[in-house]
């Protein structure tokens, strides 16, 4: 039977968020304690909270919204790969995705924050570097995945979004690699479909070969 491995980050009340975002809020408004019928969880969030897809339109105005993605793109055969201790993805990290690869994973210490008790949000988290985001979509990268809440480095936010998102390349953020060898493995990734949308949270899974 095929292994599959829940890459996504579960939402909670503490967990990191983009400065400036709201903080995730999730309010029991009906229960079975109150007397209701039901239990009924209201929730509030950004949509770009945890594990999440960017859309074009997140950087790249005009550009196409979260429902609009291609799905053949959020499902199909991906490749992980270990940048180890890197402060930022360049091109040298590149040279271990392998020909072809359309969808890539980058695993960096930004997985371990994930376990972290205290919700702190860390700028000093590993990004792509702009150079590398015209590499990969010189190399026709479909989809680039990062383990933390950007794909761009903190202090540089929008070059990277824009050179990926406007070449139509997906980004999915926030995914934890913690578990995950390096390697290739199928991946299934749905955002929910918000209509006109900048990004959406999404469940994403991989699955052994």
């Amino acid at each position: 039977m095929e292994k599959i491995y829940d890459i996504t980050v579960a939402l909670h009340a503490r967990l990191p968020v983009w400065e400036g975002d709201p903080p995730v809020e999730l309010e029991r408004v009906k229960s079975f304690s109150e007397g209701d019928i039901c239990n009924l969880t209201r929730m509030n969030i950004s949509c770009h909270t945890g594990t999440h897809v960017d859309a074009p339109c997140h950087f790249v105005e005009g550009a196409g919204t979260v429902d609009q993605l291609d799905l053949q793109v959020l499902v199909g055969p991906a490749y992980v790969v270990d940048v180890g201790e890197v402060g930022l993805i360049t091109g040298v990290e590149l040279a271990a995705i392998p020909p072809g690869t359309e969808r890539v994973l980058f695993k960096s210490r930004n997985s371990r924050y994930w376990s972290e008790p205290d919700p702190t949000f860390h700028e000093d988290y590993v990004g792509v570097d702009v150079a590398a985001a015209e590499q990969l979509v010189a190399m026709g990268v479909k989809l680039v995945g990062v383990d933390y809440l950007s794909v761009a480095p903190y202090d540089a936010p929008t070059p990277t979004h824009v050179v990926l998102l406007g070449a139509g390349v997906i980004v999915l953020e926030g995914i934890d690699l913690s578990a995950i060898a390096p390697g290739p493995y199928t991946l299934m990734c749905l955002p929910l479909k918000i209509v006109g949308s900048d990004g959406a949270p999404a469940r994403a899974v991989l699955v052994e070969p």
